[in-house]
């Protein structure tokens, strides 16, 4: 009884969090059914909802393209099977090996993405085996694509209408506050030298990767939204600067992993972590966050906000490579030199992120550390 008590909670949550994409997609292939029966009168309009479900199971931001190939994938099938049939016959074994081969050869041939093979090679066998013969089928087999890929295009654009940049917004918040969450951890384990709370903190930090692939998919979505909505087309500026932006936090990611490897290792070693250092990752950790807000800033068009906060992160992160840079007199023990070096890096990336001159911000930067100007 509890077993099932426990799977109808899993199940509820579940719907309760994916709830749009469900509705999205209902809606989608029964207006795609809809249009192609009442107003076009295709008889056989299954690959209508077909093609809008195949389309909205794509990530945000790739619906457009994958809308695309849905249809040159249809126009490319139909075109190989109705040669092969001219020249072998329906429904013939040989007539299917054929397409089949041809078909997927072809599309594989051109370089094709997964999506436009199979669309074909669906398409294709279903003019062989289940469409009549009426040559009439194919032009609306073709149109049954441009409905299905229409609509999902469409339905996919309704959520984000209002205000497509929220969702990204919202998701660069929330990575950069687990970032800085993260380096908080990493400095908290350190302090109390404490392995196991390090060593938990390098797993947390091996699972950042994921909160990076969803910023740069929101960073896709977004685009797409701001394409197909002429009046906010505008703002597509701010989104191709946030995507530069992103690839830093990925490198910003990978720099805070090392360091939480190098965390572990010096947490092992029988002296605790000098208090420099843990004063250091804390302006790391701020810098990370005001980094965040600098970007949210920007995507919303608050541009005397997005400078103050790059002018904080950028004051913070020097101040971590500053108060770091001055642990490495004295033969410090090899962890914390790589730690410091983690610090110089991830300071790099953020301030890269935010704006800036290249060379300015490594001599800026270098210069905090200590090192002669090259």
């Amino acid at each position: 009884m509890a077993l099932r008590v426990t799977w109808f909670r899993t199940a509820f949550g579940r719907l309760r969090d994916g709830w749009l994409p469900v509705v999205e997609a209902t809606l989608a292939a029964t207006v795609a059914w809809v249009i192609d029966t009442r107003l076009i009168g295709h008889p056989q309009p299954f690959f209508a909802p077909a093609a809008a479900l195949i389309v909205l199971g794509q990530a945000r931001g790739q619906r457009m393209r994958r809308a695309v190939e849905v249809v040159l994938g249809v126009a490319a099938g139909v075109l190989v099977a109705d040669l092969v049939i001219q020249a072998l016959g329906p429904r013939t074994t040989w007539t299917i090996f054929t397409v089949i081969l041809l078909t997927i050869g072809l599309a594989v041939a051109i370089g094709a993405s997964t999506v436009t093979v199979v669309q074909a090679a669906v398409s294709a066998l279903y003019l062989v085996v289940i469409a009549p013969s009426a040559e009439t089928w194919v032009p609306f087999r073709f149109v049954d694509a441009l409905i299905g890929g229409g609509v999902a295009v469409v339905a996919s654009q309704l959520v984000s209408a209002r205000d497509p940049l929220a969702p990204l917004v919202a998701e660069a918040r929330q990575t950069f506050g687990a970032l800085a969450d993260l380096v908080d951890r990493i400095t908290e384990a350190l302090q109390d030298h404490d392995e196991p709370a390090a060593r938990t903190a390098l797993t947390e930090a091996r699972g950042m990767d994921t909160a990076v692939d969803r910023l740069q998919d929101e960073v896709q979505a977004a685009g797409e939204a701001l394409r197909l909505n002429v009046r906010r087309r505008r703002h597509i500026g701010r989104v191709r600067a946030v995507d530069a932006s992103t690839r830093q936090v990925d490198y910003a990611v990978r720099n805070v992993r090392v360091l939480a490897r190098a965390a572990v290792t010096l947490s092992r070693l029988p002296t605790p972590a000098p208090p420099e250092l843990t004063a250091a990752l804390r302006s790391l950790a701020e810098a990370v966050r005001v980094a965040g807000k600098a970007l949210a800033a920007d995507l919303t068009g608050d541009g005397e906000a997005a400078d103050r906060y790059a002018d904080e992160a950028d004051e913070a992160a020097l101040t971590a490579v500053r108060t770091a840079g001055g642990l490495l007199t004295g033969g410090p023990p090899l962890p914390l030199i790589m730690i410091v070096g983690q610090v110089r890096a991830t300071a790099i990336d953020l301030l890269r992120g935010v704006g800036g001159d290249d060379a300015e911000i490594l001599g800026r930067v270098d210069e905090a550390l200590g090192l002669p100007p090259v």
